[in-house]
C-alpha cells in the first residue's frame, strides 16, 4: 500500500455454517469491534461481516477497485476452496498469507499419522522459521492515504450488517445480533477479541504456567491455558504466545537442541511446562493443521487408519451398555455423573478440559449404536457448542478418540476392540475433579 500510495481496506467475514450459532457469533463480534477501533485509529478502512448463500461475492464486488487482495490461508476444505474461487473470481491480483502456526502448513508436503513422526519433522525444520514471525502490531506507515468510506459504494444490506455486528460487538448484547440474523441459543461468559485474549494469556503465564507440566490433567488443579477458542478466532498468535514463553524463561535460539528423534522434552531448552504447552501448541495443534490442509475427506470416517476402521467394524455388532440419543447427549442426560458435567461445560462455556474431552469422546463411542455414528454425534455437539468447534485441533481430537495419530492397544475390548480405552471410574481415581463435579453437577 505505501509503494503504490493507496490506502489499506480490511474485510472480515465470518462464514454462516451449518453449526453457526448466536454463541459463536457473539465471540467474533467482540473482537470485529476492537479491530474497527484499530482501524479508525490508523486510518484504515474496515469492514465487518457474514458470508452466507446469498451473498457469496463480497469480497470480489470491493476487488474490483483494490490493486491487490491479501487474504488469509486456512487450513479446512471450505477455506481453502473459497480463497480458490477468489483467486478465479477476482479481477485483481491475489495473494494468500499463511499465519496458521510457527511452521508453514506448505513446508510439510505429506500427511504425518503420529504426532511422533510431526515432531521429528519439526524438529528438523522449524528452526529456520522461529525468527521469521510476523510484526507483533503492524502499522500502516505515513504514506498509506486515510481510508474514506465514500471510496466503496456498498449495498444497504451489508453496511445494516456491519453496523449491527459493530454495535452487539462493543455493547456485548446478544440480542442484537439474535433479532438481525434470527440466531438462537446462548452465549458464552468468554469475551472474544484481543484484549481479552491477552488477559487470558497473562492469568496462564502467571498463574498456570509452573504447575502446567504437573497438572494439567487434573480439572481441579485449573493448569490449563484455556486460549483454544482465542487460538481458533485470531484474536491471539501462536507467535506471540511462543514470545511470551520465550521471553518468560530468557530463552534465545541458541537453546535449541540438535537432537532430532523427536521427544517431547529437551529440543526446545525450555523449563518442563514451557515445553510441555509447546508441544501442544506447536506439534499437536500443527498435527491437524498438516491433516486438513493436506485432505479433503478429514472430517469422515474413511480417512482413519486403516487398521482403526478394522477393529472398529470388527466390533460394531456389539452390545452396547447404553444407547443413547443425540438429544440426550446434548441434553447432559445420561447415567454418568462425569460425562454429564464435561457436557455441561461445553454448554455453557464453549469448552470442555483437555483430559475430560478425551474421555468425552471415548463415551460416546461406547454409548452409540455404530463407530460411524458416534463421529456423527461427537462432530454435532462439538462443532455447535464449542467457541473453538469446527477447527482442525478439534478434529484432531475427535478422531483420536478414534484411533487416528495412535497405535493399537490391547487387550481387545467390546466396541472398542483395539482402540485405546478410557472410563469414568479410571478417570475419578486418577484425577482431581470433586469440584468439578461439583461445579457442572447439574
Amino acid at each position: 500500500a505505501e509503494e503504490l500510495g493507496l490506502p489499506l481496506y480490511i474485510v472480515e467475514t465470518v462464514s454462516r455454517h451449518r453449526w453457526f450459532e448466536l454463541r459463536h457469533l457473539m465471540f467474533v463480534a467482540q473482537g470485529m469491534a476492537e479491530h474497527a477501533t484499530w482501524a479508525a485509529r490508523c486510518g484504515v478502512g474496515y469492514l465487518p461481516g457474514i458470508i452466507h448463500d446469498e451473498q457469496p461475492d463480497l469480497v470480489v464486488r470491493l476487488a474490483r477497485k483494490a490493486a491487490v487482495v491479501v487474504a488469509d490461508l486456512g487450513a479446512l476444505r471450505e477455506d481453502r476452496l473459497a480463497l480458490k474461487r477468489l483467486a478465479v473470481d477476482s479481477p485483481c491480483r491475489v495473494e494468500s498469507i499463511d499465519g496458521l502456526g510457527m511452521l508453514p502448513v506448505r513446508v510439510a508436503e505429506r500427511v504425518f499419522t503420529t504426532a511422533h513422526s510431526f515432531r521429528r519433522f519439526l524438529q528438523k525444520s522449524l528452526r529456520e522459521h522461529l525468527l521469521d514471525a510476523p510484526a507483533p502490531s503492524p502499522k500502516p506507515g505515513s504514506r498509506t492515504p486515510r481510508w474514506s468510506n465514500s471510496e466503496t459504494n456498498l449495498p444497504k444490506s451489508v453496511t445494516e450488517t456491519a453496523r449491527v455486528l459493530l454495535q452487539a460487538g462493543r455493547t456485548s448484547d446478544p440480542t442484537l445480533l439474535a433479532k438481525h440474523f434470527g440466531l438462537s441459543g446462548a452465549v458464552v461468559p468468554a469475551t472474544g477479541g484481543s484484549t481479552a485474549a491477552t488477559r487470558v494469556v497473562e492469568t496462564f503465564l502467571r498463574r498456570k504456567l509452573p504447575k502446567y507440566a504437573q497438572c494439567r490433567n487434573h480439572p481441579d488443579d485449573d493448569a490449563v491455558s484455556g486460549l483454544s477458542p482465542w487460538l481458533h478466532e485470531g484474536f491471539v498468535s501462536p507467535h506471540e504466545l511462543f514470545v511470551r514463553l520465550a521471553d518468560d524463561c530468557g530463552w534465545s535460539p541458541d537453546y535449541l537442541g540438535d537432537d532430532t528423534r523427536g521427544s517431547r522434552q529437551g529440543w526446545w531448552g525450555m523449563p518442563e511446562s514451557h515445553e510441555a504447552f509447546l508441544d501442544q501448541l506447536v506439534t499437536w495443534r500443527e498435527l491437524g493443521l498438516n491433516m486438513c490442509f493436506h485432505r479433503d475427506d478429514y472430517d469422515e470416517y474413511a480417512s482413519l487408519p486403516d487398521w482403526a476402521q478394522e477393529t472398529l467394524e470388527s466390533h460394531a455388532a456389539d452390545p452396547r451398555p447404553h444407547i443413547y440419543s443425540l438429544e440426550r447427549f446434548a441434553a447432559a442426560d445420561t447415567h454418568d455423573p462425569l460425562w454429564n458435567a464435561a457436557q455441561r461445560q461445553l454448554q455453557r462455556e464453549g469448552f470442555i478440559h483437555n483430559y475430560l474431552r478425551m474421555l468425552w469422546g471415548k463415551k460416546i463411542l461406547h454409548w452409540t449404536r455404530t463407530p460411524v455414528e458416534a463421529l456423527a454425534v461427537m462432530i454435532e455437539l462439538n462443532n455447535r457448542y464449542a467457541i473453538d468447534g469446527n477447527d482442525p485441533n478439534s478434529y484432531s481430537g475427535i478422531f483420536w478418540v478414534l484411533g487416528r495419530y495412535d497405535r493399537a492397544w490391547g487387550p481387545k475390548r467390546p466396541i472398542f476392540g483395539k482402540i485405546r480405552y478410557m472410563t469414568s471410574a479410571s478417570a475419578a481415581r486418577k484425577l482431581r475433579l470433586k469440584a468439578y463435579l461439583e461445579r457442572y453437577a447439574e
